[in-house]
């Protein structure tokens, strides 16, 4: 990931949130003409299959990683789910397996884990010309990998940075879905910076306009997509919110300090008293000293695991 170590506002914070140098995807139109299926299954090994989905959501082929519990067998039903949601402006989907170490992390948990790819900067939302990446989340991948792996009731959702952002929003947009969500160094509150978060998207190939909609017409829409203001749909769920300061800490190599997790930091602590006015409980790790990096949400997810799915 590329660090980002310097005085900056949220477009840089956002890129901060595990970006690589790769490209941007393009928001390209969407296209409904293919049937939502899996298209093939791959095992990668015992535990772990790659799965191409032809969505129509996003009007192309798309990868779903799943891990497989110890104990899994095919016709077997009843298992719990964790999905797991990825941050911004990763090349692929797959990096909480290649750089967060979620098979080693979940190898005990009696859970079916889902790892979905979300777009380089795709936000967990259905764009308003472009990918609908929360339908084919929550209409394409849920139904088709549950149905595949026998899922039950119970779910639980996690994720990072941008990823975040999607579990909190989907839990909340979705009620009865998740009975648990956790967002590790998220972006909790968007309307925080709006030009920033505006400026961020035009850098990387997009139009905001055509994410909710122009403002201040459509801020009813920006409000609907962002955790802060949604925080009084969370009620009834387990919810875990955690993020560093910013600070060169225990797990960091770097010295400097990381003004990108100290936005975020500001973010999470705007969301947590949206929730305390709400009246919900959050399990919270505020941890101090922290870069925007793997090695704190690897740690983080170690930690919510008995939160997630006791």
């Amino acid at each position: 990931m590329r660090r980002i170590l310097l005085a900056v506002s949220l477009p840089l914070v956002l890129l901060a949130a595990g970006c690589s140098d790769a490209p941007q995807e393009r928001q390209a139109p969407l296209t409904t003409a293919l049937t939502p299926r899996v298209t093939e299954t791959v095992a990668l090994d015992d535990r772990q299959d790659a799965l191409t989905i032809a969505s129509a959501a996003l009007g192309r082929d798309a990868q779903v990683r799943v891990l497989k519990p110890a104990g899994w067998t095919k016709g077997s039903t009843g298992w719990p789910v964790l999905y797991l949601l990825h941050g911004c402006c990763e090349p692929t989907g797959d990096t909480w397996l290649t750089k967060g170490d979620a098979a080693r992390v979940t190898e005990n948990l009696k859970a079916v884990v889902v790892v979905p790819e979300g777009g380089t900067d795709g936000w967990y939302a259905d764009w308003l010309d472009g990918p609908a990446w929360e339908t084919f989340h929550m209409k394409e991948v849920r139904p088709l990998v549950e149905d595949l792996y026998g899922v039950g009731d119970r779910r639980a959702i996690a994720g990072l940075s941008m990823g975040g952002h999607g579990a909190m929003g989907y839990a909340a947009r979705n009620p009865g879905v998740f009975e648990a969500v956790a967002s590790f160094s998220g972006v909790l509150d968007i309307r925080m910076d709006v030009p920033g978060f505006s400026s961020f998207l035009r850098d990387n190939g997009a139009e905001p306009d055509q994410l909710w909609g122009p403002l201040p017409e459509r801020e009813d829409n920006w409000r609907a997509h962002n955790p802060a203001d949604l925080a009084s749909r969370l009620t009834g769920l387990r919810l875990y919110v955690s993020s560093g300061n910013g600070e060169p800490g225990e797990l960091d190599e770097g010295t400097g300090t990381d003004f990108g997790e100290q936005s975020i930091l500001r973010q999470n602590q705007r969301f947590l008293r949206a929730a305390r006015l709400a009246g919900l409980t959050v399990e919270t790790d505020l941890y101090g000293d922290g870069h925007h990096d793997w090695p704190y949400w690897t740690r983080a997810l170690e930690r919510v695991l008995p939160t997630l799915l006791p």
